[in-house]
């Protein structure tokens, strides 16, 4: 049982090394250069962001904070969109966790 679980580990280790190797031979993109849209896009929803942050909200009523907090939300999800990139849920981490478990 040792051995097919050290033989699985090899396999495994040696998976990612080599995925690891062909990704070094590929040139690399540069994900953060963004359109003049995009860039326009990205500067509205900061504006926004600190036109909320800077907001006296002592004086709001619950509903007004509750819009607030979901329109921040929202903002936050477009500005992701606009920069691109590789985001993991919380349950594919959970999932790849328990794999990493399950074969260790």
């Amino acid at each position: 049982m040792k051995k097919f679980i050290y033989t699985l580990a090899l396999i495994f280790s040696l998976g990612i090394s080599f995925n690891s190797v062909q990704a070094a031979d590929k040139p690399a993109k540069n994900p953060t250069e963004l359109t003049t849209e995009q860039t326009l896009q990205l500067e509205k929803i900061k504006t926004r962001v600190e036109e909320i942050r800077d907001m006296d909200k002592s004086n709001l009523t619950r509903t007004e904070r509750k819009a607030l907090r979901s329109e921040l939300r929202e903002l936050k999800g477009q500005a992701r969109a606009v920069s691109g990139g590789v985001y993991l849920s919380v349950g594919a981490i959970i999932i790849i966790i328990l794999l990493l478990i399950l074969i260790l």
